[in-house]
């Protein structure tokens, strides 16, 4: 009995965050900016980093984390491509490098301010084993906002993922939307770092829509499908951690790497037939 509630919180939160990672996939991938995980990752661990040096600890880590996280995702939502000349995925590029270079210049801090690093290195790696009920909450909360985007603003990212500036014609808006977005996006990966830590959040973000468009059509499909794979990475992921006292980070990415392979396996078999 004790054992069921201490992993009930651990399993709960793998399922959710494979789940709510999968279903953001299907969006991140078809607007074409998989690197988005990674620059959020490093945003929010910026923000850790300093959080810590200020003299935060633990979960109060959270609040300068996503802090960091969010205005990252609001510089890049504001960035229209067309005023400023460039790409997307190169403002993700120049976003990237700004955060990684805040965190890793923070990180050197620590030892010249005499602080323990500690608290902020375990979200380059995390650890799913000490998610509680309190994690769950807030991961819940997170996973329903943008399960909720989704049902409201389906179709307008739709749009604006095929064409900003069709969208923009059509009388969406496309800025306001595409921000909620990115925001939703942000506040997700943050409060999932725990799970499978900042550098390797970034494979539930994309795993799970790539194994999904091999198998179905349609991002209504590759939506649900998605939701589904990463669940089972993410709990799947877990339990066979556990049963072979292996990191459960890095078995849950391998495991969403499987699954890709499996789709691939399978969508080559059914058109060979």
């Amino acid at each position: 009995m004790l054992d069921f509630v201490f992993w009930a919180p651990v399993l709960v939160s793998g399922a959710l965050a494979g789940s709510s990672s999968g279903l953001l996939s299907v969006l991140v991938v078809g607007a074409r900016i998989p690197f988005l995980g990674i620059c959020v990752a490093h945003a929010a661990l910026a923000g850790a980093v300093f959080g810590a040096l200020a003299g935060l600890e633990g979960q109060s880590l959270l609040l300068p984390a996503m802090a960091a996280a969010v205005a990252t995702a609001v510089a890049l939502g504001l960035a229209d491509p067309r005023k400023i000349r460039m790409d997307t995925n190169v403002v993700l590029g120049l976003l990237f490098s700004l955060t990684m270079g805040l965190a890793f210049l923070g990180f050197g801090l620590f030892a010249v301010f005499g602080r323990s690093d500690n608290d902020v290195r375990s979200l380059l790696w995390g650890s799913l084993a000490y998610c509680r009920w309190a994690d769950v909450v807030l991961m819940a909360i997170a996973s329903v906002s943008l399960l909720a985007f989704v049902m409201l603003f389906g179709k307008e990212m739709r749009a604006i993922i095929f064409s900003r500036q069709d969208a923009l014609a059509a009388g969406i808006h496309a800025t306001a939307v595409w921000t909620g977005f990115l925001v939703l996006a942000a506040i997700l990966v943050t409060v999932n770092f725990q799970t499978v830590g900042g550098l390797m959040i970034y494979s539930l973000i994309t795993n799970p829509a790539a194994a999904a468009f091999q198998l179905v059509r349609g991002m209504g499909r590759a939506a649900v499908v998605a939701t589904l794979l990463g669940g089972v990475s993410g709990l799947g992921g877990f339990l066979i951690a556990a049963a072979t006292d292996m990191p459960a980070g890095a078995v849950i990415v391998i495991l969403s790497s499987l699954l890709v392979a499996a789709a691939i396996l399978l969508r080559r078999i059914r058109e060979s037939r």
